[in-house]
């Protein structure tokens, strides 16, 4: 029996359930489960069912892994290189070590480095890591969550445990969907392993709380600026309060990274130390400076500072390395200091500078040379907070208001083409008529949706600030474009906040068609967070100007949304008016999946009304239009449509499987609030069967999400679960 049987075997006698029965709960017949008995590999799919159902916490989904590698479990190796010319921090680093080597019982060593920007705590962190290697002979998770990153967004747990738990080699469909139990499975995965995990630059201690391991063998490094009291008390943590270095070690810095004999000079060193603040990062480009300009004693260097106060000292320090740069790399430095997100791409820096993405990413590797930007990834680099300020500084005192309006309208242009291909990758079967002026910008291009969704993923949190970005500089209309071009991954993805903030931003254009088109798209959001009175005045507002201008098209997605928002307010009679036209205007437009949507809302009619038959034959209906241009999304809607008018009907087995196959669905194509909402149809098809124990289940995993998601719908799963 391999280990996943035999883990599989022991679970089950654990809750007196024969294989039969879990061949019933996981949807898999009883033949196939005795192959996995006697031998067989399990898939994915078929672990994470028996999992959910045995509620093992990731803990069979952890052993499929191994499974299937069928090798030992990979060794992570994430730590960025240290800094060769660390020095000092003697203390600290003692007190630290002792910390991750001293046997903490049952509960897994944490450890919080806390102070100002420029400091170096990440600095500390990574030598201690380097340090204590050897403790944590199964490798090092890394992972800078970009707690204070100006105008963008931290890192979320949920995208920094999917990145922890690929790094694990965790195949992307074993990793579940909501966060508790992508928790569960990271710490199932690290239990019998020593790990040392480092989490850089977090922004509180929420944001962490779901990525301490399990294993009593691991350890945990955070970093912040902020104090962690609440992570302090949850893990007892050791923590350390980073202040500037002392002078002592601000020499030794100076003198670890000067060359020649110009390091000897111990008492201009002090004073050349003490002009920067002790500040480590000013330190070092004041070094780098002392080697790029040999004929200019250290002395002199630090008179340039010696009549300004500390945040002016750090300015000049940042001056020196700016002034030694060629004119390419210093206009590559200061409009990349305009970009609104924690991280830029290469190619957004391309578009930024209207430079090749080859000459673009030389550029950026010089700057990061001369320590002005740090490399964040392969295509990717990152200002500290305080040289983005500097930059930005550089900018309006070096650029003209046209170069700097020029540079933003670049960037935006190459997010709002890149958006709108990302975008019709996601629903090609979706009728798309946005078009956007001609560019002479490099775009985003795509082969499919799985790279069109990793684009929209990782720029998500850059797409609110780029917004407002070009509303200051004026391009009211990429405010609005941006919105629309976004909405397929807004539809699919439900992120709450920047759907209806972006979309809020965009209700300031004087175009009549376009604030009407924002309106619907964000009448749809409203009507999903239950807000319907607004929801219903969005639309009507929308529905006026549509009928003025003569569109029929978004007159015929306005009626199918004001038929949803009848049928959630009970509104029976209206819902199939609207509907019906609905159907009549996108049938002459040839729209197949508007179509399919009207023909769903009817179905749900006539379900209300208790005309079964007719509902059911009306939702299949609506399906195989769905089939036929390969909405997965839309399938995923349809087949819960099916299975509530076969609980009507009583047919409780036919609805458990049309919502099983909803749950696949969803699940394959990222809809993570279909997923709850599946998982929400499922449990309540349990309970009217009797199942009130996997009722719950599915209700809690539901919850789960629509928590994840902020959405109201939580609440009704609360009083049903009585929590």
């Amino acid at each position: 029996m391999t280990a996943f049987a035999s883990a599989l075997d022991q679970l089950l006698a654990r809750r007196g359930l024969s294989w039969r029965k879990l061949a019933r709960l996981t949807g898999y017949t009883p033949g196939w489960l005795i192959k996995i008995k006697n031998g067989a590999p399990p898939s994915a799919e078929l672990a994470r069912r028996c999992d959910e159902a045995l509620e093992a916490g990731g803990s069979l989904i952890a052993l499929t892994g191994v499974t299937h590698q069928g090798t030992q479990p990979v060794r992570p190796a994430q730590l960025p290189a240290a800094t060769a010319s660390f020095v000092g921090r003697k203390d600290e680093l003692r007190k630290l070590a002792e910390a991750l080597r001293t046997d903490a019982g049952d509960s897994v060593p944490v450890i919080t480095i806390e102070g100002p920007p420029g400091t170096g705590k990440t600095a500390l962190a990574l030598r201690l890591a380097g340090d204590v290697a050897e403790h944590f002979p199964d490798g090092q998770l890394y992972l800078d969550l970009n707690g204070f990153s100006g105008d963008g967004v931290p890192v979320s747990p949920d995208q920094a445990l999917e990145e922890f738990l690929g790094a694990l080699e965790v195949a992307p469909d074993e990793i579940p969907a909501r966060l508790t139990g992508k928790a569960a499975l990271f710490r199932s995965v690290l239990a019998h392993r020593r790990v040392l995990v480092v989490l850089d630059n977090a922004a509180g201690s929420t944001q962490v709380q779901h990525l301490i391991p399990g294993g009593v063998g691991c350890a945990v490094v955070v970093t912040s600026r902020n104090r962690l009291s609440g992570l302090a008390v949850r893990t007892q943590a050791t923590r350390i309060a980073l202040g500037p270095l002392t002078t002592p070690d601000s020499v030794g810095l100076l003198t670890a990274m000067i060359t020649g004999d110009r390091a000897d000079d111990a008492e201009a060193l002090a004073e050349l130390s003490r002009r920067c603040a002790h500040v480590p990062l000013a330190l070092r480009i004041a070094a780098e400076q002392v080697n790029n300009r040999p004929g200019v004693p250290v002395r002199d260097l630090a008179a340039d500072l010696a009549f300004v106060d500390d945040d002016s000292a750090v300015r000049t320090v940042f001056s020196w390395s700016y002034r030694g740069l060629d004119a390419s790399a210093a206009r590559m430095f200061r409009l990349v200091s305009l970009h609104p997100g924690t991280v830029v791409c290469v190619s957004a820096a391309a578009a930024l500078t209207g430079e090749t993405h080859q000459r673009a990413q030389a550029l950026l590797k010089s700057l990061a040379g001369m320590h002005l930007v740090e490399q964040a990834g392969r295509d990717w680099y990152r200002l500290h907070d305080l040289l983005r300020l500097y930059g930005r500084e550089c900018s309006r005192r070096e650029d003209s208001d046209n170069a700097r309006r020029t540079a933003t309208r670049q960037l935006t242009e190459w997010y709002l083409h890149s958006a709108m291909a990302a975008n019709e990758a996601l629903a090609p079967f979706r009728v798309h008529v946005l078009t956007l002026p001609e560019t002479s910008v490099t775009t985003m291009t795509f082969d499919g949706p799985v790279s069109a969704s990793r684009w929209c993923e990782a720029e998500l949190p850059n797409v609110v600030p780029v917004a407002r970005m070009a509303r200051e500089h004026g391009f009211q209309d990429a405010v609005w474009q941006l919105a629309v071009a976004m909405f397929d991954y807004l539809l699919l993805r439900k992120p709450w906040g920047i759907w209806i903030t972006g979309h809020e931003l965009a209700l300031d254009t004087p175009d009549r068609r376009a604030r009407a088109w924002v309106a619907t798209n964000l009448a749809v959001a409203c009507r999903w967070v239950r807000d319907f009175d607004r929801c219903a005045a969005l639309y009507a507002d929308a529905m006026a100007v549509r009928r003025d201008i003569g569109d029929s098209h978004g007159q015929a997605w306005i009626l199918e949304g004001q038929a949803s928002l009848a049928i959630d307010r009970g509104q029976v009679e209206q819902a199939r008016q609207y509907a019906s036209q609905a159907l009549e205007l996108f049938s002459s437009l040839g729209d197949v999946e508007g179509q399919a949507a009207s023909v769903v809302a009817l179905s749900e009619v006539h379900r209300m009304c208790g005309a079964l038959t007719e509902a059911l034959a009306l939702a299949r209906r609506a399906l195989r239009m769905c089939e036929e241009i390969d909405d997965l999304y839309g399938q995923g809607r349809k087949l819960v449509r099916v299975a509530d008018v076969h609980v009507a009907l009583g047919e409780f087995d036919e609805a458990l499987a049309c919502v099983d196959r909803s749950l696949e669905v969803r699940r394959a194509v990222g809809d993570r609030w279909g997923e709850a909402d599946s998982l929400t149809r499922r449990g309540d098809i349990l309970r009217d069967v009797g199942d009130t124990r996997l009722a719950e289940k599915s209700w809690l995993a539901a919850l789960a999400l629509y928590e994840e998601l902020a959405d109201p719908r939580a609440a009704d799963l609360r009083s049903r679960l009585v929590l």
